[in-house]
């Protein structure tokens, strides 16, 4: 898990904002989102860091095609997004480049991303030293989708190192190119060669919950007091999304919704009015800090959600 400091956010919260979100599964909106898009255009699907007073944002930045980095130093204003790694056309597999999900270790910084070309996605892999100067470990996708649920894509991987297993875990999203339509699972030990759970999908839609009954996608887990959480995308068609919360023991099976689903809503009229997507939620400093991107009509931006407390609010849908 990557942990944030979240120095520096509190006056920027109305008093009744902090008061809506002090118990239960009440998450509350910072009043000034978006935090991030606008002239940068669409900007999605992030991964953040907290490395020595600096919050890091690896997002997907649709204008260029490619993986940026953005920088802030309170998780609300952040640097004008930097390229850092861009689409190889030659690859065939890499024309689009986006979804990133980065993990750093002792050995530095690992991120398994998203190449899309010809109307499919697959997964690839690159490592760095810095988190800003990637060097690809393989032209060849380490992930490709090839079991029938996964149709003709595989994308947003979201990665953890169990060092106490030796192993690399993945949770990745197959099915359609547009929007996927399940969660799938997966394994190594070297982050190039991944050996896929046999009982793939690992979370799909609930048709009991109307607002994802159409798919569930784009998981972040983590692991937090004994059980995995996930974070994900419902859709109850496929352009209206929401983001809920679920839990396992594993990580694998058994996943329980919560009753409070879902946690994030589009705001009528806003930024975010026709979906909530991706989101990518870290715990610090007594709070719950969660971005994600809002989608209205064709444009998405980078917004930012508060839980107060340490308690997730589940209670057991």
């Amino acid at each position: 898990m990557l942990m944030l400091a979240a120095a520096g956010l509190e006056p920027s919260l109305s008093h009744a904002a902090r008061q809506l979100g002090d118990g239960g599964s009440s998450w509350v909106k910072f009043p000034g989102d978006p935090v991030l898009g606008g002239k940068y255009g669409t900007c999605f699907d992030v991964c953040v860091g907290y490395e020595r007073g600096v919050y890091r944002m690896w997002l997907s930045w649709r204008p260029k095609r490619s993986i940026a980095l953005s920088e802030s130093s309170d998780g609300i204003h952040w640097s004008p997004p930097e390229i850092v790694l861009g689409p190889r056309p030659e690859t065939g597999w890499e024309d689009d480049i986006n979804r990133p999900g980065v993990v750093r270790r002792n050995d530095g910084y690992h991120m398994w991303y998203t190449g899309q070309a010809k109307g499919k996605s697959w997964i690839g892999y690159a490592t760095s030293s810095d988190g800003r100067t990637w060097k690809r470990q393989s032209s060849q996708p380490v992930l490709s989708a090839e079991a029938s649920w996964e149709g003709v894509a595989v994308m947003c991987p979201d990665v953890m190192w169990d060092g106490s297993d030796g192993v690399w875990k993945m949770w990745y999203s197959g099915g359609e190119q547009y929007e996927p339509n399940a969660i799938g699972y997966a394994t190594s030990r070297d982050g190039l060669h991944w050996d896929k759970y046999s009982a793939n999908p690992v979370m799909q839609a609930d048709p009991r919950y109307p607002w994802e009954k159409n798919r569930v996608t784009a998981a972040q887990i983590l692991r937090w007091k004994g059980w995995y959480y996930a974070f994900y995308i419902g859709f109850r068609d496929i352009d209206h999304a929401q983001i809920g919360m679920a839990r396992s023991k594993d990580g694998i099976t058994g996943w329980v919704r919560n009753a409070g689903n879902p946690i994030i809503r589009p705001t009528p009229g806003g930024w975010d009015a026709d979906a909530c997507y991706k989101p990518f939620a870290v715990y610090s400093r007594g709070r719950w800090m969660l971005w994600y991107n809002g989608r209205n009509d064709h444009f998405e931006q980078i917004g930012l959600a508060f839980h107060y407390g340490e308690d997730l609010g589940f209670v057991p849908a």
